[in-house]
């Protein structure tokens, strides 16, 4: 048994429904956080005197902290006990939103925005490593991991929602009040339904802070590279600068990890097949899901000139469709059909929605062109997100299960962050050459400018989705472990702690049938 192995007996507790609760909800608030604050932007440049050249910031300070800081954030769950970092990570973000919604200016705004991220990072990889750690029985784990994928995957539209009634009836500034409540009574809950695991100072190990230093750093300067595309060029000199020294801090990163007794993340997490193909079919789903979202609302808001409201609302079907396919399909079918099986279609119905949205014209009916693509997309993504994310942290030991959960969160993060750029950029290049050409004064010829843009981006959209069904397809080889679908005893817990251990799966299953046949 390692070291760090805290105390507490999570998966036989009566209370672990009501911890994934507690979990779901803290989930919940960080995914929606991402969209909640794109539909304040505008009200609060205008209340702020925040310049268009500094706008991107409200997202970008948020991003930049959540992404750099994550694989920092898993780890310290790992040496201090996740339900300590989880209701630190709750308490901290309560606060960051407290001051954002009181911001004054500009610089608080910002500044709040960053610690927002910077407690998230404490906070998703604890949640999903708890979410781990509580539930190892296979058919309590696929239930558990069905309601995260869900939120995890239509959160995001839940705060398109949101954002958009808090902005239209009340203020700007609600879109991040909100958070407070929210976050203490989570907090409160957590500590009261949550196992205590807890690890003594002597036993913990020592942190790993030249890989935190490079790790961190080397995110950060990736998500600080891209976030600038946006505004600024692929070719700019800043852009390229920030993605080089991140690419060659990241080498160094993997170069140093390879030889510390305490990695601050274990070459072989990333290492196995599973892991890494999860991790990269998320990543690069994330970009078909960010940008859905962006060209969506600026094409509902824009060009058929939706309400906030009743854009947020538009997303609803997309958001039903995530539940359905995760909690219906995926989650009672993760225990009888290869992982691969799931999410390699779920991807490339998702590319089948963006295939669909690329016949987008100006007039162009919602219900018969943007519901099928988000009800395609919504299903897709169902079947992608609860699977993947279980992979992140199956077989993976109790004291590195925080590491593996920031790794996948870590593939979200960039992945949406880079998505939005590239495809923004995508897009406002199509849009710029078609304008070239025409009136450019015209209204309606602007108006069929951008929606070229947003076609031309989707197309590269379509193409990213089905390259991430292939390495799916290719990569991931997990498959049911004998007894799983049927709830058999011993069958998953043998397994994980085979794989946990070291043992190849093959070695596992079959220490599993042994203990079944006696």
């Amino acid at each position: 048994m390692s070291a760090q192995t805290a105390t507490g007996h999570g998966t036989a507790d009566s209370r672990r429904w009501w911890a994934l609760a507690v979990i779901a909800i803290a989930q919940l608030m960080i995914v929606l956080d991402i969209t909640i604050v794109n539909i304040a932007l505008p009200s609060a440049q205008k209340d702020l005197g925040i310049s268009d050249a500094n706008r991107q910031w409200v997202i970008t300070a948020y991003t930049l902290a959540f992404g750099g800081l994550l694989l920092l954030g898993g780890r310290l769950g790992d040496l201090f006990g996740r339900k300590r970092v989880f209701t630190i990570g709750l308490l901290g973000f309560a606060l960051a939103s407290a001051l954002g919604g009181a911001a004054a200016g500009p610089a608080m705004l910002f500044g709040a925005r960053a610690l927002q991220g910077a407690f998230g990072a404490l906070l998703a990889p604890s949640a999903l490593g708890l979410l781990s750690t509580t539930f190892t029985d296979p058919k309590e784990r696929s239930t558990a991991f069905g309601i995260f994928g869900a939120i995890a995957g239509g959160g995001a539209a839940i705060g398109l929602i949101t954002g958009g009634l808090l902005t239209e009836y009340l203020n700007w500034r609600w879109c991040l009040f909100v958070n407070t409540p929210i976050a203490v009574g989570a907090a409160l809950a957590a500590y009261s339904v949550l196992t205590r695991d807890h690890i003594a100072k002597g036993r913990r190990v020592k942190l790993d802070l030249p890989g935190a230093l490079l790790g961190c750093g080397g995110l950060l300067a990736i998500v600080f590279g891209t976030s600038e595309a946006v505004t600024r060029t692929w070719g700019d000199w800043l852009v390229l600068t920030s993605l080089g020294v991140g690419v060659a801090l990241l080498a160094i990163f993997v170069l140093v990890e390879k030889h510390t007794d305490h990695a601050l993340l274990p070459m072989h997490i990333v290492g196995e097949r599973n892991r890494g193909g999860g991790a990269l079919s998320v990543g690069l789903a994330m970009v078909g899901m960010f940008g859905l979202f962006l060209f969506l609302t600026y094409y509902l808001q824009e060009i058929k000139h939706f309400s906030p409201v009743l854009s947020g609302v538009s997303f609803l079907p997309m958001t039903a469709a995530i539940v359905i396919s995760s909690t219906g399909f995926a989650a009672r079918l993760m225990t009888r059909v290869p992982s691969r099986n799931l999410i390699g279609p779920g991807l490339l119905l998702a590319a089948g929605g963006m295939a669909w949205l690329t016949q987008m014209k100006v007039d162009s009916p919602w219900a018969g062109m943007v519901l099928p693509a988000e009800l395609l997309l919504g299903f897709g993504m169902g079947l992608v997100f609860m699977p993947s994310m279980s992979l992140a942290t199956l077989g993976v030991a109790p004291n590195e299960a925080g590491a593996a959960s920031a790794t996948i969160n870590s593939a979200q993060q960039v992945g949406g962050s880079f998505g939005t750029a590239l495809l923004n950029t995508v897009a406002a290049s199509a849009t710029a050459t078609y304008l070239s050409t025409r009136i450019a004064a015209d209204p309606a010829v602007r108006a069929q400018g951008a929606v070229h843009g947003y076609v031309v981006a989707t197309w590269v959209a379509m193409g990213i989705l089905m390259l991430a069904s292939l390495i799916a397809f290719l990569m991931i080889d997990h498959r049911p472990a004998p007894g799983e679908a049927a709830g058999v005893p011993g069958g998953a817990e043998a397994v994980a702690e085979g794989a946990a251990a070291g043992a190849p799966v093959e070695s596992a299953v079959a220490q599993a049938e042994r203990q079944r046949a006696t």
